[in-house]
């Protein structure tokens, strides 16, 4: 009888990784994990559900791209689509929106739902756009946590973006890298330097990464919207809301009313640079 194998589990380690190992990386993972994340998450993002992170906080209540009333007509790029749930909320608005993600299966995800949304398979550092393409851009936990080179992607976005128009993200709040990524009280002791740069990698039994995740301060994250070109014009730190009750990953209510989870930038491409 012939045994089954299986394949190991990755190493977890913190390392350095530059931006094509990282790319080769991502896409990797999200084509393998597609299918689950869906799964496991779909249910709390809805087809056409504009959330920002794991809170919960959604943009018909935050309006961080502006009134919803206001999207009707604007062109507006989502970078790290998935499944393009954000995209179909902003197309309801009347928006015009493009979803745009390094993962194939994820895109198949957003064909499945349907809506028409116009899709792209592309790295977020080398848009496929021409200057001065949209009104908008915005990117709920995509893209950016997992580049090497993350005022690459900015400028590229500033590219893109006509005068004046805003680009706002989600990521992993930088004080988390602390913390251990745990749900539960053991999640709650600091564990690591919060100043330690080093990329965390989960890499097989060759070395090759197979997922990558990059670090940057606070600091770091408001010195790289400025080296992409943009003003940083607000800073959201969503609470824990009192109705969500679920565990996502290192996300829960025990941890969300203690400390911040998600960062959330918004930004704008200044209609004359100043000297």
């Amino acid at each position: 009888m012939s045994q089954e194998i299986h394949p190991a589990e990755p190493e977890a380690t913190r390392r350095s990784a530059g931006e094509a190992e990282s790319s080769r990386a991502s896409r990797g993972w999200w084509d393998r994990n597609a299918d689950e994340y869906q799964s496991d998450h779909g249910g709390f993002l809805g087809d056409d559900r504009f959330v920002w992170g794991p809170e919960g906080l959604d943009e018909a209540e935050a309006g961080l791209l502006g009134p919803a009333k206001a999207l009707k007509g604007l062109d507006v790029l989502e970078i790290g689509a998935g499944a393009a749930q954000c995209s179909r909320w902003l197309a309801a608005q009347g928006a015009r929106p493009v979803a745009l993600d390094l993962s194939h299966r994820q895109l198949q995800h957003a064909l499945r739902i349907g809506d028409g949304i116009p899709l792209v398979e592309a790295d977020a550092g080398v848009l496929p756009f021409r200057d001065g393409s949209f009104d908008l851009a915005c990117s709920a936990y995509g893209a950016v946590p997992f580049v090497a080179d993350p005022v690459q992607v900015f400028r590229e976005v500033h590219r893109v973006l006509r005068p004046g128009g805003r680009w706002v993200f989600s990521v992993t709040h930088p004080v988390r890298w602390a913390f251990p990524d745990e749900p539960g009280p053991e999640g709650l002791s600091v564990a690591a330097s919060y100043f330690d740069r080093t990329p965390y990698v989960e890499q097989d039994d060759r070395g090759d990464a197979v997922y990558v995740e990059h670090h940057r301060t606070l600091g770091d994250r408001v010195r790289d919207v400025v080296a992409g070109g943009f003003r940083l014009v607000d800073l959201v730190e969503p609470e824990w809301p009192a109705w969500n009750s679920q565990e996502w990953g290192g996300w829960s209510p025990l941890r969300g009313h203690l400390i911040p989870g998600t960062a959330i930038f918004v930004c704008v491409r200044d209609r004359v640079v100043p000297d």
